[in-house]
This record gives structure tokens, C-alpha cells and sequence, in this order.
């Protein structure tokens, strides 16, 4: 028995055509036709995007013109003098907005009030335009202050420095009144206007002023024979005002000292009498030189402290003479070497020129 091992074919497959023979199906379409359109679409586009760049320029321009306008203009109003609230709703009114800055016056009664403007009234600006306003602060010193126990020159200086850059609202009269009394000289002891008192302009300030208790008269020591020095002691002792001269000494006479004085010792003066003490000149040296400094000092209506110093090359000082003098001519004596300078103080501020001590020629 024989055994078939064929299998059927089960699965037939169409044979298919060489790709020679197959044929594409014609479409309808018509190339031209299509080049063509692509062409006026081409040109609509271009003519779009050219009338938006168009539209763009215009509304540039348009932009630009506005921008050249600017906003409305509009006068600037003339706020001076007026209260700072009501010359903010004026520049409101007109667009305007302000730029406050404060400072003090001469006037008291201008404070709170605009005292400067810029631009100035009538100005023609743009609306929203800035405008500079100038707000008074008031005076420096709108009431009298208490100067009563003060010493009058501190006043003074007070005074000066309170009003410093400002027209001064506030001044001493000159000169104040002077009384004896119990309180150190130069203390005000009373003042009108009284502390307190507005000042509502230049105002002066009368003062009465003490110049010390009333001296009985000043026994004048002895002096003939001291020297230099210990003449110089008895003088700063007693604050006399004496006016010193020097000379070459006689035979009999001690160089360096005092060889002469008037009025005599033992006399009675008044406080503020003058003595005249006579020195002998001390013995030539080449290390130093003798003199008198002679200084006129303005009269004083009491006496202030006077100060005459020595002053070495190197910056350090000596003290010379030391008294509370009235004024007028102030003489001292000194022996220093040459190159040292004379320094005189009133209320220890120097008065000057300065004197360098040199050799007599």
C-alpha cells in the first residue's frame, strides 16, 4: 500500500502582473491650472502684508504727531503769600503738582505761607508740570528769649549766631546801661522787650548790664625797688592800671628794677586812676631783649580780663600779665629771647597784630 504524502493546495494565490504592465488610472487635473493659482495666491499674500506695513507706518506716525502735541498746556497760578492748603488746590485745579521745600524768613508771620515759586505766576507749561514751592519756616527766633543773668558779650555772640546767614530780627542796643551791683560785671540784669515777647520784626534789645559793686578807693602799693617781676606780681594783685615806661638805669640804680612810680606809695585813687611805674633797663645780654609792649585798647565800661602772652618759637606759652583793665592804654614789661612773639588776649580772644620781640637795631 502506497503513501500519499502531497498536501492540497489548500491556498491558491492569484498571480500577480509585472510591474511593467501595471497602469496608473488618469485623474482629471490640470497642472497649468494649478501653477497658476499658486501664483495669485502668492500675489494676495503680497499685497496683504504690504497694506499692513502701511497700516503699522500710519499708526506710527499717528503715535508720533500725538507725542509731539504733549499734553494740554496750562498758565501757572500765582500761589505767593498764600496758605500751603490753598495753594495746593489751586495747582490742582490747573494740573499742576507741587515741589515743597521749607526754609526760615525774616517775617514771623509769613510761616506756613509760600514765599517763592517756580515757575513764576503767569508761565504757560504743560499740564502735570512740576511746580517748586518755597514754604516759610517761620523766623529763626519768633519770641524774646530770657538773657537775664547771662554775661553780655555771650549774649551777644548768642545772638549773632542765632540770626547767622539771616537777616538779624533781634539786636543790642548800643550801648547797654551799666549800674554798680552785687552781681559779677557784664551780668544783665534786666532786659526789654521781656522774655516771651513775639518779635513780629527787627526788634532791639535794651539791656541793663552790671559793671560790679561800686570800689572805694585803691591804696597804691609800693613798687620802687622790685623788680621786674615781683613789680609785675603786685600789679596782677591789685589790677591797677599802670602805665609802664623804661630806661637806662642811672649810677645808683638797680638795673631790672623799679626805680620810680606816681603817685607815691600809700596814696589813695580811684579804682580806675592810673599809676606810672618807671624801670630801670636790665643789663645788655646777647640771649635777650628788654621792652615794653603798649597796646590802645578800646574803653571798656567795666574792666575785662587782659591777657598778655609769650609765645616761643616752638608754640609754647608764658604767660606775661594778667589784669582786669578798663581800657585805653595797656603797657607791659617783658625780658625774652628774640624771635618770641607777644600775644594779647581780651576775654581770651586775641586782639590783633601780634608783636615779635627783636634787638633793637
Amino acid at each position: 500500500m502506497k503513501l500519499n504524502f502531497k498536501m492540497p493546495n489548500l491556498l491558491k494565490f492569484p498571480k500577480l502582473p509585472k510591474l511593467s504592465e501595471i497602469r496608473l488610472p488618469t485623474l482629471p487635473v490640470d497642472l497649468r491650472k494649478i501653477e497658476s493659482f499658486e501664483k495669485e495666491h502668492y500675489r494676495v499674500i503680497a499685497y496683504g502684508l504690504g497694506a499692513v506695513i502701511v497700516l503699522m507706518a500710519v499708526a506710527g506716525l499717528s503715535a508720533f504727531l500725538l507725542s509731539l502735541r504733549g499734553a494740554e498746556q496750562t498758565m501757572v497760578p500765582d500761589v505767593k503769600s498764600m496758605e500751603l492748603a490753598q495753594a495746593l488746590v489751586k495747582l490742582q485745579e490747573k494740573e499742576l503738582y507741587p515741589r515743597v521745600s521749607l526754609r526760615f524768613t525774616d517775617n514771623p508771620m509769613d510761616r506756613g505761607k509760600i514765599v517763592d515759586q517756580s515757575p513764576s505766576p503767569g508761565a504757560i507749561v504743560k499740564a502735570g508740570r512740576r511746580i517748586a514751592l518755597t514754604v516759610s519756616r517761620g523766623s529763626v527766633a519768633d519770641k524774646v528769649e530770657n538773657f537775664i543773668g547771662l554775661d553780655v558779650n555771650e549774649a551777644k555772640i548768642h545772638i549773632q549766631t542765632l540770626f547767622a546767614g539771616a537777616r538779624p530780627l533781634l539786636s543790642v542796643k548800643e550801648p547797654p546801661v551799666y549800674v554798680f551791683d552785687k552781681a559779677l560785671a557784664g551780668t544783665i540784669l534786666e532786659q526789654k522787650p521781656v522774655a516771651g515777647t513775639e518779635i513780629g520784626g527787627p526788634t532791639q534789645l535794651e539791656l541793663v548790664v552790671s559793671s560790679g559793686p561800686e570800689k572805694a578807693q585803691v591804696r597804691v602799693p609800693d613798687l620802687t625797688g622790685l623788680s621786674i617781676e615781683d613789680a609785675v606780681l603786685q600789679v596782677e594783685k591789685t589790677d591797677l592800671a599802670v602805665n609802664f615806661s623804661m630806661r637806662a638805669g642811672g649810677k645808683s640804680e638797680r638795673s631790672g628794677s623799679v626805680v620810680a612810680q606816681t603817685p607815691t606809695a600809700g596814696s589813695l585813687i580811684p579804682p580806675n586812676a592810673r599809676v606810672s611805674v618807671t624801670l630801670a633797663a636790665p643789663a645788655p645780654s646777647k640771649d635777650k631783649v628788654a621792652g615794653i609792649f603798649s597796646r590802645d585798647l578800646p574803653e571798656y565800661p567795666y574792666p575785662l580780663k587782659v591777657t598778655l602772652e609769650a609765645r616761643s618759637p616752638s608754640g609754647d606759652s608764658t604767660p606775661l600779665l594778667t589784669v582786669n583793665h578798663s581800657g585805653g592804654s595797656f603797657t607791659a614789661p617783658y625780658v625774652l629771647p628774640e624771635g618770641y612773639i607777644l600775644v594779647l588776649s581780651v576775654l581770651d580772644r586775641v586782639s590783633l597784630p601780634t608783636v615779635e620781640v627783636k634787638a633793637a637795631p
